[in-house]
């Protein structure tokens, strides 16, 4: 069993889908814990990406 104690290992080349593995803290960044992102749109996708490690996380946006 995964507890929030457990470190996980994240694959900085690969985008995480947000509803899969949702922010451990809001805002933040859960391999290194900073808040500086750079972040694009496109496609449908909103795509977040750490200024500091480089993980991205990835949100479906809603259409109107």
């Amino acid at each position: 069993m995964i507890t929030m104690e457990d470190e996980i290992e994240y694959d900085l080349n690969k985008i995480y889908d947000y509803k899969e593995l949702p922010d451990k803290i809001s805002g933040r960044c859960d391999n290194c814990n900073q808040a500086s992102f750079t972040s694009r749109a496109g496609g449908g996708l909103f795509i977040r990406e750490c200024n500091n490690c480089g993980m991205k996380r990835a949100y479906k946006t809603q259409k109107p």
